[in-house]
């Protein structure tokens, strides 16, 4: 079967996502026009800019998190070397955005990488977007990666108070069991609004009409589903003025889903979603306890407003790996 062809006018001049032209725009003119030696001139200049921070403790927290890697680490003998990682045969978001980190290391570095969704554990040090939760998730380091797609912020101007007392799920459900199971547990509820908007299936009542970020904010209740890994609406989710419904997350990427607080960063369901409609009617009558979890989600997003603590966290990460597998 075909891709569902559902998107509406509104969608795609006002999706509320970021503009893929601008950032392909912007890393392939960096990609062209800058040398690698340009980048790896400034690493140690940057990479001490942490010992003036006031916020080492919380950038090295974060580091650790993302590179558990202790020292002596090996590397498989066949890992390639970063001077063979380039454009061609990569032309991925995944490429561009792992390249802006590792152009500022030697070439002759060994690493290795797998672009795509992992929820499994990597069996020799892996650079990846994403991981299971835990901890013997060891052996993979994650970069932010798909940064163009899962970080996106659009501003919700609207109360909680303010927003219907209803659920909203949008998303592509074929081979993702998680998100199948839900819309046959809740397709039709009134106090759900459910549409899948991917490849077409055997149920074509679930079909719905893709709709911008911006007219979700219209639901007290936003669902975020893990689909191949992590959910990717998360991150606005819960930078918007409603709530994130969802069951524990069992994937984390660069967000650190596997930090977040049940009750706390965002309302816990059931693996089931047997008690979806409960959850929902507690912060329906509670306004007071939603905020609080609104608030708190709101201060857990903002740790990744910073740019250029981004960009040193991410280097330092790097880092890190060449330095516990004896490179640097």
């Amino acid at each position: 079967m075909g891709k569902t062809k559902n998107k509406s006018w509104k969608y795609l001049f006002k999706s509320g996502k970021n503009s893929k032209i601008k950032y392909y725009s912007r890393r392939l003119l960096n990609y062209w026009c800058i040398p690698r030696s340009y980048y790896q001139h400034r690493l140690d200049k940057l990479l001490k800019q942490l010992d003036k921070r006031e916020d080492k403790e919380y950038i090295m927290e974060r580091v650790n998190y993302y590179c558990k890697l202790q020292p002596n680490t090996v590397l498989p003998e066949n890992s390639p070397v970063l001077g063979d990682f380039k454009r061609k045969g990569h032309i991925s978001v995944y490429f561009h955005d792992s390249y802006e980190i590792l152009r500022y290391f030697p070439s002759h570095y060994k690493w290795n990488f797998l672009f795509k969704d992992i929820n499994w554990l990597m069996e020799s040090p892996t650079f990846v977007k994403s991981r299971p939760t835990g901890d013997d998730n060891y052996n993979s380091i994650i970069l932010n990666m798909d940064k163009v797609r899962h970080f996106v912020f659009p501003k919700d101007n609207i109360r909680f108070e303010d927003k219907w007392d209803k659920a909203i799920f949008r998303g592509q459900i074929i081979h993702k069991p998680r998100r199948i199971a839900f819309c046959e547990r809740w397709f039709g509820d009134p106090m759900c609004d459910i549409g899948e908007v991917g490849l077409k299936t055997d149920n074509v009542a679930w079909h719905g009409e893709m709709i911008p970020i911006y007219d979700h904010f219209k639901y007290k209740f936003i669902v975020a589903l893990e689909g191949n890994d992590v959910a990717s609406n998360l991150k606005w989710v819960m930078h918007s003025n409603s709530i994130a419904i969802m069951p524990r997350p069992t994937c984390e990427t660069w967000f650190m889903e596997g930090k977040l607080i049940p009750n706390y960063h965002y309302a816990e369901i059931k693996e089931d979603y047997s008690d979806l409609k409960e959850v929902m009617q507690y912060y329906i009558d509670n306004p007071d306890k939603a905020n609080e979890i609104i608030q708190h989600a709101h201060e857990f997003v903002e740790q990744f407003f910073n740019p250029k603590r981004e960009r040193l966290i991410a280097l330092l990460v790097a880092d890190k790996f060449f330095k516990m597998t004896g490179q640097r």
